[in-house]
């Protein structure tokens, strides 16, 4: 039988990682929804424009219109639609805003007409500036809601929401991911995060930017693992919602020094750094408690930083996007 599954935002970063791993089951066929606002054509059309099994539908989920894809039998729906890096998100505020809800309501009435599971890709974003640490998911965070990120911040929280009266009213089935960092192939060179920012800079020579002092805390999963978690959430029977992240805690310039000597290693680049002011409201330390997912999933990281890293640096020195 042919499994249906559609995917927004499936032309991003962590959407192509999905893709790749989906179409390892013979009997998925994915739609790709995508506005490429953050994402580029080219990077999805190398890996995927002839493959037999994926369809590309062009279009924005904020201004919902292919009603043609209500007749059509839909098995799940992985919403990962939303720019997720500070540079594209807060490029128009207004469009994240529309993203995030108009977009997540029109995929929650896909859902509730096809009879599709719908996964929300939240975010760890959620927690804000976090007074609890680590952060379990009954925490309900510490959100400027007026300040530069709440776009994102409280568009992925109006998104919680609006899955989970779907499901109360209308016994749509959810699932909820709060993602946490996530790096990896198929990441932009240009997408502004920290992980992409300093791999780029050291192959390029460049000065690593370091925001702040560098004491501020990040967890770092690597997207095979994320991906992986996200699968296992789809096809059980949790609800969520469910950090998926790297339990291990980093400082940024703990990040920096692995990538200096990772790229000192690979060129004969010498690297150094470079401080700037931290950007308001940047959360101060950020780890997830994955308990739920361990329990309720049977998930959990494999792959380690340096592994990871290595990894990414590779992919980005033969990367010519």
């Amino acid at each position: 039988m042919t499994y249906r599954i559609l995917i927004t935002g499936g032309a991003g970063f962590i959407g192509l990682n999905l893709v790749e791993e989906l179409l390892k089951d013979e009997n998925n066929y994915i739609l790709v929804f995508d506005n490429f606002y953050s994402s580029k054509k080219e990077d999805f059309q190398k890996s995927f424009l002839m493959h037999p099994r994926v369809e590309i539908i062009t279009g924005d989920v904020a201004g919902w219109y292919h009603l043609h894809l209500e007749r059509k039998k839909i098995h799940q729906i992985y919403h990962l639609a939303c720019p997720a890096s500070p540079k594209f998100y807060q490029k128009d505020p207004i469009k994240t805003l529309d993203t995030c809800y108009l977009g997540t309501k029109h995929m929650l009435d896909l859902a509730k007409t096809t009879g599709a599971t719908l996964l929300f890709a939240s975010t760890s974003e959620i927690y804000g500036d976090p007074l609890e640490h680590p952060q379990r998911e009954d925490y309900r965070g510490n959100v400027n809601p007026i300040g530069p990120r709440a776009n994102y911040d409280e568009g992925k929280r109006i998104g919680e929401t609006l899955c989970f009266e779907y499901h109360r009213q209308h016994g749509v089935n959810i699932r909820v991911a709060r993602i946490f960092n996530t790096y990896g192939p198929r990441m932009r060179s240009d997408d502004g995060r920290v992980v992409s920012n300093f791999i780029v800079q050291a192959l390029q020579g460049s000065k690593l930017t370091i925001y702040g002092d560098g004491s501020q805390t990040r967890s770092f999963c690597y997207v095979s693992d994320t991906v992986r978690g996200l699968i296992v959430l789809m096809n059980s029977s949790v609800i969520g919602p469910v950090n998926i992240g790297n339990p291990d805690e980093y400082t940024i310039r703990q990040l920096a020094e692995k990538i200096k000597v990772l790229i000192e290693k690979r060129t004969e680049h010498e690297i150094s750094f470079i401080y700037k002011d931290l950007p308001k409201d940047d959360p101060t330390r950020r780890k997830p408690v994955i308990d739920k997912a361990k329990s309720e999933l049977h998930w959990k990281p494999e792959i380690d930083l340096n592994d990871g890293l290595e990894k990414t640096i590779t992919y980005f020195q033969t990367y010519s996007g």
